[in-house]
């Protein structure tokens, strides 16, 4: 893409081809000359949502209408930056559609023969493929222009998102763990949990290596890894766990913790008291975050200006 960058500021852009959607169960929207029918907006929701709540029928409305409006709102931009190209009379040399082709069909399709295939079985052909990475091309070089080379994420604002938001950057007093977990199924099994439990604290006070013993005993998933559960806030622990972690001091592990479930036996590791992290350990997360808030506001920018000067209309 880098040679389709140096083209955009030589000034030579793709010449605009845009195709009209063919209506097939009526019209969600329409731009400039273009139709955006409803079948489109309907295949672009994953199928996902229609698996994970398909036992709640009131969520699994309100999840579809989110995504056809958001769906809706994705074809709009797409028709709008295309017309955008084309009435702008930006033009470019058909070499470098040609090249990002090839490029895409040895990524995904390694060769020709295997596109042909792929195609045939999607209903499609190599020209429909050709116009889709035009159009792609089209998309994110104007992207590019208006949005991306916009992006800039000053030091400065980033430590005054720190400080405006310190709150969320709090961490709870932290414990780090190891466990053995032994569970509990008939009411023989969790006499049996117990008494193993009793037996394995007897062996740790005995000098007994509670890794080796995790990795003998424990049921959890932490076993291979000789019950390593890390580091974990004390106040997510659930409070049977809570009650035994918190009184421990680096190095003392618990007696046998019964809840209805299993048996545990703790080993307290380490402990951080709680603290607010450094901006230094949170940079990245912030300077992401703004880079998502200011992506956002120039895109909506950016559309509501080829609104102001394009017909749109929804249905």
């Amino acid at each position: 893409m880098k040679g389709i960058y140096f083209f955009f500021a030589a000034g030579l852009l793709f010449s605009p081809v845009s195709a009209r959607a063919e209506v097939v169960n009526g019209i969600d929207a329409i731009v400039h000359d273009s139709v955006i029918t409803r079948d489109e907006v309907e295949n672009l929701i994953p199928t996902v949502i229609y698996r994970t709540y398909a036992n709640q029928p009131d969520v699994l409305e309100k999840k579809i209408v989110a995504a056809r409006s958001e769906n809706l709102e994705l074809l709009v931009s797409r028709q709008l930056i295309l017309h955008d190209f084309k009435t702008s009379g930006y033009n470019s040399p058909e070499s470098i559609l040609d090249d990002e082709v090839q490029s895409r069909i040895r990524e995904k399709y390694e060769d020709r023969v295997k596109l042909a295939k792929m195609l045939q079985a999607e209903g499609t052909t190599k020209e429909k493929f050709r116009q889709q990475v035009r159009e792609q091309i089209i998309i994110s070089v104007l992207r590019q222009k208006n949005i991306s080379a916009s992006l800039i994420i000053s030091p400065h604002k980033v430590e005054a998102y720190y400080l405006a938001h310190k709150d969320e950057f709090k961490i709870q007093d932290e414990l780090k763990l190891r466990r053995i977990v032994l569970n509990k199924g008939s009411d023989a099994e969790a006499a049996r949990a117990r008494t193993l439990g009793e037996e394995i604290v007897s062996r740790l006070k005995e000098g007994a290596s509670f890794t080796d013993m995790a990795s003998l005993y424990s049921q959890g998933p932490e076993k291979k890894d000789g019950g390593m559960w890390g580091w974990v806030e004390g106040s997510v622990l659930r409070k049977e766990l809570a009650d035994a972690a918190m009184t421990l001091k680096p190095g003392e592990h618990s007696g046998v913790i019964d809840t209805p479930e299993a048996c545990y036996i703790l080993l307290v590791e380490d402990k951080r008291v709680a603290h607010v992290k450094t901006l230094g350990e949170i940079r990245e997360i912030i300077e992401r975050n703004l880079l998502t808030e200011e992506r956002g506001r120039l895109e909506k920018q950016w559309m509501d200006r080829l609104k102001k000067k394009t017909f749109v209309r929804y249905f």
